[in-house]
């Protein structure tokens, strides 16, 4: 089936005949080990999401607090539950044992399966599940004063994953943890149990004295990578006030693509219900009527004798597949011409990094056309295997070519693959070193493509084809994927998984959100990412894809507290009042993961997630030259030593000038 073609870019879809159609298998692994009210509202969003899943899929049950309950769902008339000891090291060998199946073959169909009494069709056991489901209570194992509570994740987990080896290996299964807290006994334990000791942060990482961080991490690593073997997801929700372990899980997401959502509580709260929509938006049905999920698909690149691959990044794992066409310099997961992923949805990206070689002896001809083909097989939810074709060619032109190359520029793309980029070494590498870095490229491509006299920064300029792309690496600079003093490892993990993944269009959300500007004078419109666009008569709405802040001026949170929006003949008050609040549900309609909303006056403590994504053109350092702003008010002052974007510009004209 042909889809969209545009002139060098071409992707056609084929149907792939189906040897097994295996059923799909969910299986929910809960946390108990949490207050009521907070279990209470993690059960009704698990049924609903029960009730969402096809009738022919498999579902299962594990619950865990400080010992691991595995409900077997095919006894109806009472509720039947194996237990494994928390702190006991769980192996695909011990859940044979559990089932009395040891030596039996592994993936045997029909009724000699011993997984049919864990797993069910959702259309024959839903009632029982469901019922299961609402009489859960707090874990009951008692919990010192000043102590955590005793939680089994990593157990959980590889009970979890040895029942889909042992049952499932032919299925396409999406491993769902709910959790509440950090695991604090056996294995992935990255806390313990004593309150005093506090778990992890970036200065203990870095400097290599948090004592649990290898062990778990090693140990969760084990864990996706037996997952992403059989093709099977994993999916982390995890909401808590507090850390608990996403740093040491994220393998379990980054190597099959897996949903992850990290939040405040499974209640929701101020900022929004952010669990519950991301998980019901997981199952809404598609065109087709299914649940759009692709799952155990697989990534070539294949390029013509021009270029070499230099890797890919994002929710993937290496198929370790050699070949003539791979370059020595590794970006991202590279070594390889094929990778695979668990689990994709409508948006998972993958961004790939090509090498320009010139293998023979004669140079490149100007126009000629260079070639590269990306094959993808995926099993689609309701259609069955696809193959999906996507070829480009782009006309070679030579490095001195300045206008061909400049035409052939994405600035957008580009920022969102060079943000890959950074993220994927901020893991691994210190951050100076990754801005120096920055900084460097930044400067070249300006040499190279600006035009300008040489040292007269004055005359310096970018074409339109490069204007806005020193822009988005200046926000780059500023975010929190480099900038972790204000985050816990586990948000960064959060921040950083999601830019991995997500659409182009998204990924330039997290790097440089967008500011609509709501006020008397004229409709709502786009203004300038800067602190002098916050005026006391306006209302701003940032949206920054992790959370979407609305921001009242004190001028108008002044009207609305004095009820003048209720009042008869100030129907435009009311007006400018709802309107950004309808436009945010728009907004909201289709996001996942759901963001966070933050609504806030100014001058309130919440408004600094506004002030923190703005340029800092007027500081305390400048104000007063620029007191007022053109909307006739004070500006907002910002109190901070970092350089605005206007100084950032002019020092990368200065040095870009100077020559290489």
């Amino acid at each position: 089936m042909p889809g969209e073609i545009i002139p060098g870019y071409t992707t056609v879809e084929y149907q792939l005949p189906t040897r097994h159609a295996a059923p799909q298998v969910f299986i929910f692994v809960v946390d108990t080990v949490m207050i009521a009210e907070e279990l209470e509202a993690l059960k009704a969003s698990l049924i609903m999401a029960l009730s969402l899943i096809p009738e022919d899929a498999l579902v299962g049950l594990i619950t865990f607090g400080a010992s691991v309950n595995l409900y077997e769902l095919a006894h109806t008339d009472f509720v039947k539950s194996h237990i494994i000891k928390g702190n006991r090291e769980v192996t695909t060998q011990t859940v044979q044992e559990l089932l009395g199946v040891l030596g039996r073959k592994r993936g045997q169909g029909g009724a000699t399966n011993p997984t049919t009494r864990f797993l069910l069709p959702r259309g024959e056991c839903e009632f029982h599940m469901s019922t299961i489901l609402e009489e859960l209570e707090p874990d009951s194992w008692p919990v010192a004063l000043g102590q955590r509570g005793m939680r089994s994740t990593g157990a959980a987990l590889g009970t979890a994953t040895s029942l889909l080896e042992i049952g499932a290996t032919m299925s396409s299964a999406r491993l769902m943890l709910f959790t509440g807290g950090p695991c604090t006994i056996g294995e992935g334990a990255v806390a313990t149990l004593n309150l005093e000791e506090r778990m992890r942060q970036h200065v203990e990482l870095q400097n290599g004295t948090a004592p649990l961080f290898d062990r778990a991490d090693k140990y969760y690593d084990s864990i996706a990578k037996r997952l992403s073997k059989n093709g099977h997801a994993c999916d982390v929700f995890a909401c808590a006030l507090d850390q608990l372990g996403l740093l040491e899980m994220r393998h379990l997401v980054e190597k099959s693509g897996g949903t992850l959502v990290n939040h405040e509580g499974f209640r929701g709260g101020v900022q929004g219900d952010v669990f519950t929509s991301t998980l019901l938006k997981m199952f809404e049905p598609d065109a087709n009527g299914g649940i759009p999920m692709g799952s155990k698909s697989s990534l070539e690149a294949i390029t013509s004798r021009e270029f070499k691959v230099c890797g890919a990044i994002g929710p993937i794992t290496s198929k370790n597949e050699k070949g003539d066409q791979i370059s020595e310099m590794e970006i991202g997961i590279g070594g390889t011409k094929s990778w695979q992923l668990s689990a994709l949805d409508e948006a998972t990206t993958v961004a790939f990094y090509f090498e320009i070689v010139n293998q023979g002896n004669a140079p490149i001809q100007d126009g000629k056309m260079l070639h590269i083909q990306l094959l993808s097989h995926y099993q689609h939810a309701t259609l069955g295997t696809r193959l999906r074709v996507t070829t480009l060619s782009r006309a070679w032109a030579d490095s001195n070519n300045i206008e061909a190359l400049s035409r052939g520029f994405d600035q957008e793309a580009a920022a969102v693959l060079t943000s890959r980029m950074v993220a994927y070494r901020a893991q691994t590498e210190e951050v100076f070193d990754i801005m120096r870095w920055m900084d460097r490229m930044l400067i070249r491509l300006c040499a190279k493509f600006g035009t300008y006299n040489r040292d007269d920064p004055s005359s310096f300029h970018l074409s339109q084809h490069f204007s806005i792309f020193p822009q988005f690496m200046f926000h780059l600079r500023r975010s929190q994927f480099l900038q972790v003093f204000n985050s816990s490892p586990d948000e960064t993990v959060y921040f950083r998984y999601h830019l991995l993944r997500q659409t182009v269009a998204a990924g330039l959300l997290m790097i440089q959100p967008t500011l609509i500007c709501y006020s008397l004078s004229g409709p709502p419109a786009p203004v300038l990412l800067d602190n002098t666009s916050m005026q006391p008569d306006r209302i701003l709405m940032l949206d920054s894809f992790f959370w979407i802040t609305l921001w009242v001026g004190e001028t108008i949170a002044a009207w609305r507290n004095e009820g003048y929006h209720e009042m008869e003949g100030y129907e435009n008050v009311k007006e400018l009042l709802s309107e950004p609040k309808k436009e945010l549900a728009i907004w909201m309609k289709g996001r996942s993961p759901a963001p966070r909303v933050i609504e806030t006056d100014q001058h309130k403590s919440q408004a600094r997630f506004l002030l923190a994504k703005l340029n800092p053109s007027v500081t305390h350092m400048n104000a007063g030259a620029n007191a007022y702003g053109s909307g006739g008010g004070a500006n907002e002052l910002v109190y901070t030593d970092d350089v605005s974007l206007q100084v950032f510009l002019q020092h990368l004209a200065k040095l870009a000038v100077q020559g290489q």
